[in-house]
């Protein structure tokens, strides 16, 4: 017996019948031999920690443009916190973590730089719409690797998938990352917005912090606490009805008075009009693309190449295209 199948009895034997089984996995788009160390899922994680793609996130935005400090979120940094609530989760619950961490950890390959003004940005000029969980597919499926994509397995690519809208993932597991992915964005960036000064813990609803806390700590106990409990035997990741209330009040206020607020969001609308500006420069201009992008622009067409280019930039590199394309070199600051 290898130590793959080693692994495929444990998880026979101590996870949760509604557990997501790497034994019982619907496979990959390409056949492949099966590791003699590692499950699919397991595979499927490493191949997304050793992906460019991965390693772009660090220098994406998550909610502030170019912060002033240290410790602001980052894409990446979203990522890895949302990978440790949903596997603490699924611990809990018995599910499946290689499965939920390879979906957690590729959750947002495919988001643009800028954060979410990138993403309105490519949306509002790509032929069909822009939106980045349907990126973050296409990332796996078709840019990594030259273009031969990571060949994950069908369960990872459908949590990815509906990671954020539309229907729930058809596993436990990719539910629980979905749960943990607004757990983790609404209480870091409230984290951020009290740094930055955007808010000041006042200005927090008082009912939603006695339900679910005064301080980042509790509030993410509450709710991991809450999710694991409500969720133990059911066939669908819930919450209880007063604390999913108040997380979703909660996020009403973050939305009204961080992500709308022009003191954090200020420079949006020119890093909009900065990616919109690379997207026709690109379009209208196949040529400048890179190389590794020939293939798609030959079979896709110039939007989807610009499209697949740009949304793979990070922040300070779509700022030095736009100044290396559009600022006379005298005028750039040195």
């Amino acid at each position: 017996m290898t130590l793959r199948e080693q692994t495929q009895e444990h998880e026979r034997r101590t996870l949760s019948p509604l557990a997501c089984l790497s034994a019982q996995s619907r496979g990959r788009q390409r056949q492949e031999t099966e590791c003699g160390i590692r499950t699919c899922f397991q595979r499927d994680t490493d191949r997304i920690v050793y992906s460019k793609a991965f390693r772009r996130l660090k220098h994406k935005t998550q909610v502030f443009l170019q912060p002033e400090g240290d410790h602001y979120r980052t894409r990446m940094t979203h990522t890895l916190e949302v990978s440790r609530i949903a596997r603490t989760i699924a611990r809990a619950l018995g599910l499946n973590e290689d499965l939920t961490e390879a979906i957690a950890l590729g959750h947002d390959l495919g988001h643009t730089p800028f954060g979410h003004a990138g993403e309105r940005a490519l949306d509002q000029v790509t032929p069909g719409g822009f939106a980045h969980y349907r990126q973050s597919l296409r990332v796996v499926d078709r840019l990594e690797k030259n273009g031969d994509g990571l060949n994950l397995t069908w369960e990872v690519r459908n949590g990815i998938l509906c990671h954020t809208k539309g229907e729930d993932a058809a596993t436990l597991e990719g539910q629980v990352v979905r749960l943990a992915d607004h757990i983790a964005y609404i209480n870091h960036d409230i984290e951020d917005a009290l740094r930055g000064s955007v808010i000041f813990p006042t200005d927090l609803p008082l009912d939603c912090s006695q339900v679910l806390g005064f301080d980042h700590k509790t509030r993410i106990n509450t709710l991991v606490t809450d999710a694991i409990q409500a969720s133990q035997g059911q066939e669908r990741i819930v919450q209880s009805p007063q604390v999913g209330d108040a997380m979703l009040r909660l996020k009403a206020f973050m939305f009204e008075n961080v992500y709308t607020n022009p003191m954090a969001k200020g420079e949006e609308g020119r890093a909009e009009g900065m990616i919109q500006q690379l997207f026709r420069f690109y379009r209208d201009n196949p040529d400048r693309l890179p190389e590794d992008f020939q293939d798609i622009l030959l079979r896709e067409g110039p939007e989807r190449a610009a499209c697949d280019y740009i949304a793979g930039m990070t922040d300070p590199f779509a700022i030095a295209e736009y100044t290396r394309l559009f600022i006379p070199a005298g005028w750039a600051v040195k």
